[in-house]
C-alpha cells in the first residue's frame, strides 16, 4: 500500500506539538553559503509561524557568494521535513530545535545564488525526464586533540587503524554519542568504525533522495564538529591533514529510479554486469565530464594532496565493476540496490553542489547515449606510465588551478549552477589559488633557506 504524504498542515501541527512536548524555546533556521559552510538566524519558539511561512529575512550581502548590499534582503524558507530537536541542547524544561531552508528572494522566487535551490534544479531536470535521484555520501573525518585554547593541533587522538577496535581505537566513545545524536535527529546509520589512517573515522548512514542526502551531509558534519568538540577535540573534514596517511575521501553512490516504471533504471538482469544501458550512459556521462567538474566535488587547494597515486585515493580516469583503484566503481548489490559509486569527491564539497554537478554529468550522459570505454580491472595504482597511457587511462587534474582552468572553460559548471553561483564560485576559487601562490609555506624555507 502507498505511503500517503503528510501534508503541509500535519507536518507544521506535529512541529508545534514536539516545541511543546520537548520545551523548545530557540529555532534555529539554517542554510548553507556557497562554499557549503552551515550559518544559521536564532528566533524564539514564539516566532515558529513567522518560521514556517518563511518570514525570517536576513542580509545577504554578509554572505560569501550571495548578494550586492543594495540588494541584500534575502528569506528563509524551511524545508519542514528537515526540523529536528538537537540532543546537545535537551535538558529539564529545555530544548532547541532547527530547519534547513532554500533561500528566497522578495518577490519569492528561488534566489540562484543558493546551492540548496542549485541542487532543486537539477533535481527537477532529472524529474522531467521521469526520474528521481538517489545518492548515498560517505564521508570520513579526523579526529584531532586541541591545545589549552581549545584550537586544533596536529596530535591524533589514537594510533588505530582500518577497522581497529579498543583500545588503540580511542574514538570508539565519540563515534558512539555522534551516532547517538544522529539517530534523535532522524538518521538511520548503517556502519560505524576506524578508517586507515591514524586518527580517522566514518560513520555512514542511509541514502536518500539527492536533496535530502545533501541535508543529511551538511547536518552530519554538523553534528560531528559539535560531538567531537564536547570531548575536547576537534573534528575535521579537511581532504589532507596529515602528510604520508590516507586523505578523507567522500565517496558518492548515486542511482536513478524511473518512475513511471518503479524500478531502478541502472539495473538490467539480462546484462553480464547486471547494469542497464543507462547506467552505463551515465557512467560515460561521469568519464567524461570529471575534469570538469572536479573543482566542485574537490574544492581545495588541499584536495589535491590526497589525489595522488598510493593512497587510495583514485586519481586516474577509469572504471570498473568492482576494482577500487578506479575512479568509479560498481557495487557488488545488483536489483534495486544498483548503483554507481563515484569515488574522487572529498568531505570539504558542498553537498548541494558536489551532488548537482555529479547528477548533471550523469544525466549529459543518458541525453547524449553517450558509449563508456572498456571497464580497467586491473589494479591502476600499480600500472606504470607506458601501460596507462597504452590504456588511455587519463590523470585527474592535479591542482585546484589546473581544475578551475577546466571548470571555467567546461560547459557542466555553468549550466548545472547558473550565472550568478558559477561566477561567485569561479571568483572564490581563483581567490584561493591566488592566496596559495604568494604564501610562504615551512616547506619551502626548509629546503631553499639554508641552501641557496
Amino acid at each position: 500500500m502507498a505511503v500517503s504524504t503528510p501534508t503541509r498542515e500535519s507536518l507544521v501541527a506535529t512541529i508545534k506539538e514536539t516545541i511543546e512536548a520537548k520545551n523548545v524555546e530557540l529555532l534555529h533556521v539554517q542554510f548553507v553559503d556557497i562554499e557549503g559552510t552551515l550559518k544559521h538566524v536564532t528566533v524564539t519558539a514564539e516566532q515558529i509561524d513567522q518560521v514556517v511561512d518563511g518570514k525570517v529575512m536576513f542580509d545577504g550581502s554578509s554572505i560569501t557568494g550571495f548578494t550586492p548590499i543594495n540588494e541584500s534582503d534575502l528569506y528563509l524558507d524551511p524545508d519542514l521535513t528537515t526540523f529536528a530537536v538537537l540532543p546537545w541542547t535537551e535538558q529539564e524544561g529545555y530544548s532547541e530545535a532547527r530547519f534547513l531552508c532554500s533561500v528566497k528572494k522578495p518577490d519569492g522566487s528561488d534566489f540562484d545564488g543558493d546551492p540548496r535551490n542549485v541542487l532543486k534544479k537539477t533535481v527537477k531536470r532529472a524529474a522531467d525526464q521521469g526520474y528521481s535521484i538517489s545518492v548515498g555520501p560517505e564521508l570520513e573525518f579526523f579526529l584531532f586533540k586541541t591545545d589549552e585554547n581549545g584550537q586544533p593541533t596536529l596530535d591524533t587522538q589514537d594510533v588505530g587503524g582500518y577497522f581497529e577496535p579498543s583500545p588503540k581505537d580511542l574514538g570508539e566513545k565519540v563515534r558512539l554519542e555522534i551516532y547517538k545524536a544522529l539517530k534523535m535527529m532522524g538518521f538511520t546509520i548503517e556502519a560505524s568504525h576506524h578508517e586507515v589512517a591514524i586518527g580517522q573515522h566514518e560513520i555512514n548512514f542511509k541514502y536518500a533522495d539527492a536533496l535530502g542526502s545533501a541535508d543529511a551531509a551538511t547536518t552530519y558534519k554538523w553534528v560531528v564538529k559539535t560531538v567531537a568538540q564536547q570531548f575536547g577535540y576537534h573534528a575535521t573534514f579537511m581532504p589532507k591533514p596529515l602528510a604520508g596517511e590516507n586523505g578523507s575521501g567522500m565517496h558518492v553512490n548515486i542511482s536513478l529510479f524511473d518512475t513511471e516504471k518503479q524500478e531502478n533504471a541502472f539495473y538490467d538482469a539480462s546484462n553480464e554486469l547486471g547494469l542497464s544501458e543507462k547506467a552505463y550512459q551515465f557512467i560515460a556521462g561521469l568519464m567524461d565530464n570529471v575534469k570538469d567538474f572536479v573543482a566542485v566535488t574537490n574544492p581545495l587547494v588541499n584536495s589535491y594532496k590526497r589525489l595522488v597515486p598510493g593512497y587510495e585515493a583514485p586519481c586516474y580516469i577509469a572504471w570498473s565493476a568492482s576494482n577500487r583503484s578506479a575512479l568509479v566503481r560498481i557495487p557488488a548489490t545488483r536489483g534495486a540496490g544498483t548503483r554507481v559509486e563515484i569515488r574522487c569527491p572529498d568531505p570539504s564539497a558542498n553537498p548541494y553542489f558536489a551532488f548537482a554537478i555529479i547528477a548533471a554529468a550523469g544525466l549529459d550522459g543518458v541525453d547524449s547515449e553517450l558509449t563508456v570505454s572498456p571497464a580497467t580491472n586491473a589494479d591502476i595504482f600499480h600500472m606504470s606510465e607506458e601501460e596507462l597511457e597504452a590504456r588511455g587511462i587519463e590523470n585527474l587534474p592535479t591542482s585546484l588551478e589546473a581544475a578551475l582552468e577546466r571548470f571555467k572553460t567546461g560547459e557542466i559548471g555553468r549550466k548545472t549552477f547558473g550565472e550568478h553561483a558559477f561566477g561567485e564560485y569561479v571568483a572564490l576559487k581563483k581567490a584561493e589559488c591566488d592566496d596559495f601562490r604568494l604564501a610562504v609555506t615551512d616547506w619551502e624555507v626548509a629546503t631553499y633557506q639554508s641552501k641557496f
